[in-house]
């Protein structure tokens, strides 16, 4: 049961974040791998999306072996100016944080639109969290790609839910996803990072 994985997950995270403490690298890695699995149930159409969520994510992992909060990870990267430089673990976290938030704004338009397909879901949540940093050819390709997207009850055959459950689960991923997103957002925002970029 991916979801429901997913959402404990998250659930973990949201306590710790609501809690004022830090948030670990070990614990976000593991829990940002197990959304990788719903990037692998949409097809084609997000396949480049996938396979650069966990690059990223992996990274963060090997990360976790020596640094343990995601606020030294971002003030080594300072330290270093290397924060905006390819493969730096500060931009690895931002394109993280796309991810977790794209998949964020799927459930929420999957909850609210009726029928079976998932291109008007995916397309809007594409177009709204990462349309904005691809180019031309990329967002083509997604485009051309949204054809090939599995319906709704498909892709809850391949999560192994009927729809009830998934809309308990998603609605949880959407509540418990949402202050992970605006810590690490602030983490940026609040070293005049930028997130923009």
């Amino acid at each position: 049961k991916p979801l429901r994985e997913i959402s404990e997950s998250f659930k973990a995270l949201a306590e710790t974040v609501n809690s004022k403490s830090a948030l670990e690298v070990g614990p976000f890695s593991r829990a940002c791998s197990r959304v990788s699995v719903l990037f692998g149930c949409l097809g084609i159409a997000f396949k480049f999306a996938e396979m650069d969520y966990v690059a990223k994510v992996e990274d963060l992992l090997q990360a976790s072996s020596s640094i343990t909060t995601l606020h030294s990870m971002v003030d080594l990267d300072i330290q270093q100016n290397r924060v905006r430089q390819a493969g730096s673990h500060s931009r690895n976290l931002l394109r993280v944080k796309r991810g977790i938030d794209m998949v964020k704004e799927l459930f929420e338009q999957i909850l609210a639109n009726e029928g079976n397909s998932l291109k008007d879901p995916a397309s809007a949540a594409y177009a709204k969290i990462f349309a904005p940093h691809h180019g031309w050819a990329i967002r083509k390709a997604v485009a051309a790609g949204m054809y090939a997207l599995p319906t709704k009850a498909q892709l809850m055959k391949k999560l192994n839910e009927d729809e009830a459950s998934a809309r308990v689960q998603m609605q949880s991923y959407i509540t418990t996803s949402a202050p992970v997103i605006l810590y690490i957002e602030d983490l940026f925002l609040s070293r005049e990072l930028g997130i923009e970029w």
